[in-house]
């Protein structure tokens, strides 16, 4: 050992004044390459934001709302300021206060929730887009969720657009008790709002998308596209295998089983979406064809994670 010791100090000699600190790890950003979950393999970051954050193995990474905006709107779009709620209506803790919760998912995601609003043109259609991120508290729905919801709604309604959803969450806020449970029946009402005033409800449902979320707006729409490989459904699998006592098929909740058992109308890679929404958007609104999309510009904040997020939801 110090014979080792003493071989490093030697080397420690030799190395040029201020050498060691161009080459510190503070020099490298964090993100500069990124792990693949299914082939297990390492992409650097730049070829990952090429591929519309789709690894080589095809594993569809979970993705902001910020580049979700981005990949697809045509080009520019605004975004809508969501409604303000009590921050912790039930005083909850667990082993953390749920006011901590929420002050570590907006200093990590830079979003005040779970929700975004974007309005922009999809081929040409104006569009209102709400997009669920699972980088918020594993994107579960409590009131702000809900409100965001209703205002995404309302301004499609105000527009006379079509609202578009993509969906990510782990389910109901367990922190907000019944009153995120109670989000359920509001944004159904929103979204037979829509439907009652003759404009298109197209749910893109992304990975995971699960609980509470799947059991109300996320199943309601039109039209049900949905990311390849993506989880989606009720309970956990485990759950049920338990409750049934049988082993559950390969594949099971993924997109791919829901397509073939009719719960999902098709399974579209992330770069096709844009051009599939707008194909759809033209033919339910009865629009004549529309140009090619614009080119697609790095948005200035975004945060991408394939984890599970430190989240409350059931």
């Amino acid at each position: 050992m110090k014979d080792r010791d003493a071989e490093m100090n030697w080397l420690s000699k030799l190395t040029p004044p201020g050498m060691s600190k161009i080459f510190s790890k503070r020099d490298t950003p964090d993100n500069l390459w990124v792990k693949c979950p299914v082939s297990g393999e390492m992409v650097f970051h730049k070829d990952l934001e090429a591929g519309w954050f789709v690894t080589p193995a095809d594993h569809h990474m979970r993705i902001g709302p910020a580049w979700r905006f981005q990949f697809t709107f045509d080009g520019k779009f605004t975004e809508l300021d969501t409604p303000e709620v009590p921050k912790d209506p039930l005083k909850f803790r667990d082993d953390k206060p749920y006011t901590s919760r929420l002050s570590a998912a907006r200093k990590k995601t830079g979003r005040d929730d779970a929700m975004a609003i974007g309005v922009g043109e999809i081929g040409g259609v104006e569009t209102v887009v709400l997009v669920q991120n699972f980088a918020f508290m594993g994107g579960s729905l409590g009131t702000a969720a809900g409100e965001a919801f209703i205002r995404a709604s309302e301004a499609a309604l105000e527009r006379r657009a079509p609202l578009v959803v993509f969906t990510a969450a782990g389910g109901a806020r367990m922190q907000e008790g019944a009153l995120s449970l109670m989000q359920m029946p509001r944004t159904t009402i929103a979204v037979e709002m829509l439907k009652e005033a003759g404009l298109p409800y197209i749910v893109v449902l992304t990975d995971p998308t699960t609980g509470g979320v799947t059991a109300s707006y996320a199943m309601l729409g039109d039209v049900h596209l949905a990311e390849p490989g993506a989880l989606i459904g009720f309970a956990g699998a485990r759950v049920i295998e338990q409750t049934i006592r049988e082993k559950l098929p390969e594949g099971f909740q993924r997109s791919e089983f829901l397509l073939e058992k009719g719960m999902v109308d098709k399974v579209v890679h992330r770069r096709d979406i844009p051009a599939t929404l707008a194909r759809m958007l033209r033919v339910m609104l009865k629009r004549p064809s529309g140009g090619a999309p614009a080119a697609i510009s790095p948005p200035p904040v975004d945060h991408v994670s394939d984890d599970n997020a430190d989240g409350g939801s059931h």
